[in-house]
């Protein structure tokens, strides 16, 4: 590679006998300093003019209208307001998984990089730039100190930046940035690559850092030189003939430069010096101030004089006296030629000095100076609605056009930032996505994506699971008694074996399914991929400039006007003619994208659409069975028919045993019973014999009482044996009818479960 002198001689920038050699890009930043030299001298000047705390603090400076600080801090909040907000989206809309999840993943990335390193103040020094010199340029940087990773995201002021001077940025071959370290700095970065060679760097006390004469740091500037021509990135600086470093790029970047191109405001024809805004009205500025200095001198000297008789005595010094007191900005002359005045009158003893002339001059520059404010808004685009002016007697829609006008002026400027604020979310996100790890991204991002070794453990878990089911298969086949059980019970033995199909079936559809399932490393394996990155996502950021609430309620009003009637008449049309379902999903998700209400509302409309699709695509049931379904149904209603018998079996056997468990318990009591009124006859005949042995005395003094006692006795016994006996037919009719119930129910299922039988019997025939 080689650059050309103006004398038309030619440099080796890379010699390759002594790439240690400094002074070849050394050369090429000094030439680049020449093709800049007089737009840093415009910018140096400009500076001084906007705000230079020394010029403005001159008690002595003329007077100055500052409109050109107003037109900055105007023009400024129009064209960047707020923050960008990275979106990063697939750029094609085919709803794989892998880059629906690595978009949401780089976006939330992207956005905490953004707010740990600031954009804002990024931006709003690259807002100033543009809008005082002409130029603003952002940088970045991979850092891992700490032991972290961090992308750093910084505002490179105008006199640290140089690259190659070129008519557009496709053609600049290089750029360079300069960092200012102190000796304790530059030994840490350079003293493993170039030993002491740092100590010849030129050292000085950089006035813009310090407050005071002591508080200065002896420091010198290094450039940062990106070559894309040499793929090399060296470190030199003034003072050292040797590069103090030199690498490839540690950073593979799709635009080589780790910065973007630099947002501009207007650059010179067929090349990428830019021109300050401020020049292309620094003639009516100087005017402006000029004519704001004569009427600062025609105002102090606009006071009120006069001139009277000297040696009038008495009346002079009244006169005096009076003018005096009224106002410290009158002043009285005495004057003793007062003959040659031709005044002699006492009406003329003042004469007063005219002022006409002086207010009718300063009336004329304050309209001369109007004019060319005018004029300078004429030429910066500024209309009377964006400075906050405007009049009363205005209708709404004259003032909507000066808006749309100054807007329409603005406008590059507000997509330039726009540009670069996507620009470094392109950069900072290939960054990421090449250096860092899984671990830290899921970090950032505060996402649940799995690892391939939770994958792993799940497919592990159900490959166990399915070994175990297969083995007990093995087990049961076997087995003499399960298959002779099996052999008894064949419709049995069918259903359970189906079922353990349908499980196994169930697992192995499971371990397919994992290998669809989106991972971390294959996500970032996607990420690395510089060639499919670029190819498939998108990524943007949404506006700098403040919404218009106004504007917005109305989108938003538009928008659910727009879609509630459109998904109701597209539902009504997919329960007609499922097969709309698709074209209304594309429609659905048309209309959402051109609003872009979001990605969680995206997503949410692209499950939706998907919901419908699958539900249109699922078999109906008036398209009529096949023949093979036709038998597998027969099949099913044969097998319900046989478990409805063997049910029916099962609950008359169970009422059998239900009624003779009864009848059991019945007889038990009534033994019970038998046993309880023999032994109270037992005990009334004991009582009898008793009575006969005693004396026909005792018999006389006992008395008919115990005789009538004996009596009711026996009667009493004998009505507890009939009310037994009666109780005990009572329970025995009652456990006769319940199993007669149970008897005529089981008939009846099993009658149900015949006709079943024969119905599915008589319908393949039928539907063949």
């Amino acid at each position: 590679m080689a650059d050309t002198e103006d004398d038309g001689s030619t440099i080796d920038i890379a010699p390759g006998a002594n790439p240690k050699d400094a002074q070849p890009w050394l050369a090429l930043i000094d030439r680049a300093e020449k093709a800049f030299e007089t737009w840093q001298a415009k910018c140096k000047s400009i500076d001084e003019i906007f705000a230079s705390l020394d010029r403005l603090s001159k008690i002595d400076r003329d007077r100055e209208f500052q409109l050109f600080w107003a037109n900055v801090q105007v023009l400024g909040p129009s064209i960047y307001s707020r923050p960008p907000v990275p979106v990063v989206v697939p750029r094609f809309k085919d709803h794989k998984p892998i880059p629906r999840i690595a978009s949401e993943l780089m976006e939330r990335c992207a956005s905490v990089t953004f707010d740990i390193e600031d954009i804002d103040e990024v931006m709003i020094d690259m807002r100033d730039d543009i809008t005082t010199i002409g130029r603003g340029v952002p940088w970045l940087r991979y850092s891992t100190e700490g032991g972290g990773r961090r992308v750093c995201i910084e505002h490179v002021s105008r006199q640290d930046f140089l690259h190659d001077p070129a008519r557009k940025w496709k053609e600049v071959d290089w750029v360079a940035k300069r960092s200012w370290l102190t000796r304790k700095e530059a030994r840490k970065r350079f003293h493993a690559t170039s030993a002491d060679a740092y100590k010849g760097a030129a050292y000085e006390i950089r006035k813009d850092e310090i407050t005071s004469d002591t508080d200065g740091k002896l420091k010198a500037g290094f450039w940062e030189l990106w070559s894309k021509s040499e793929n090399i990135v060296v470190w030199i600086t003034e003072g050292v003939d040797v590069v103090l470093d030199s690498n490839p790029p540690h950073l593979t970047l799709e635009g080589f430069f780790p910065c973007p191109r630099p947002a501009y405001a207007t650059v010179q024809r067929n090349s990428l010096v830019p021109v300050p805004d401020m020049l292309f009205y620094k003639d009516q500025l100087e005017e402006i101030n000029e004519i704001t200095a004569r009427i600062s001198s025609l105002s102090e000297g606009l006071r009120l004089r006069g001139f009277y008789p000297a040696g009038a005595g008495e009346i002079g010094d009244a006169i005096e006296a009076a003018i005096k007191n009224n106002s410290n900005n009158q002043v009285l002359i005495p004057i003793a030629n007062w003959a040659l005045l031709g005044n002699g009158a006492a009406k003329d003893m003042i004469v007063w000095l005219p002022l006409e002339m002086v207010a009718a001059t300063i009336t004329q520059l304050i309209q001369l100076r109007k004019q060319l404010i005018d004029d300078v808004y004429q030429i910066t685009g500024l209309s009377d609605i964006m400075r906050g002016s405007t009049v009363a007697s205005e209708t709404l829609g004259a003032q909507q056009l000066k808006s749309q006008y100054g807007s329409i002026r603005i406008r590059d400027r507000s997509a330039e930032l726009v540009r670069v604020a996507r620009d470094i979310t392109r950069i900072a996100a290939e960054i990421m996505a090449e250096n860092f790890d899984g671990k830290t991204l899921l970090e950032m991002s505060q996402m649940d994506i799995p690892s391939d070794a939770d994958i792993a453990k799940q497919r592990n878990g159900l490959k166990g699971q399915l070994r175990q089911l297969q083995s007990e298969v093995q087990q049961a086949q076997a087995d003499p008694e399960i298959m002779q059980m099996a052999q008894q019970q064949p419709d049995k033995a069918k259903q359970v074996m189906q079922q353990v199909q349908q499980q196994m079936q169930g697992l192995e559809q499971q371990i397919t399914a994992l290998d669809d399932v989106v991972t971390i490393e294959k996500v970032t394996t996607f990420l690395r991929d510089n060639r499919t990155r670029c190819f498939t996502l998108d990524i943007e950021t949404d506006s700098t400039i403040q919404p218009d609430e106004n504007a917005a309620k109305q989108r938003a009003t538009e928008y659910v006007g727009a879609m509630t009637p459109l998904i109701r008449e597209l539902a009504s049309a997919a329960q007609i003619a499922p097969q709309v379902v698709p074209l209304a999903g594309d429609i659905v998700r048309y209309v959402n994208g051109v609003f872009r209400v979001g990605r969680e509302f995206e997503q949410t409309v692209d499950e939706f659409v998907d919901q419908m699709k699958q539900m249109a695509s699922a078999p109906k049931g008036d398209t009529g069975p096949t023949p093979e379904q036709v038998k597998a149904q027969a099949d099913g209603q044969r097998m319900q028919m046989d478990a409805a018998k063997m049910q029916a079996d099962a609950q008359r056997a169970q009422a059998d045993a239900q009624l003779a468990e009864k009848d059991l318990q019945l007889r038990q009591a009534i033994a019970a019973k038998d046993a309880q009124i023999e032994q109270q006859r037992l005990e009334l005949e004991k009582y009898k014999a008793d009575l006969s042995a005693a004396t026909a005395i005792e018999i006389a003094e006992i008395g008919a009482s115990q005789a009538n006692e004996a009596d009711s006795l026996e009667a009493k016994l004998e009505a507890n044996l009939g009310v037994a006996e009666q109780e005990h037919e009572q329970e025995l009719q009652a456990s006769q009818q319940a199993h007669e119930a149970t008897m005529q129910a089981a008939t009846q299922n099993h009658q149900q479960a015949m006709q079943q039988a024969a119905q599915a019997a008589a319908q393949p025939s039928g539907a063949a």
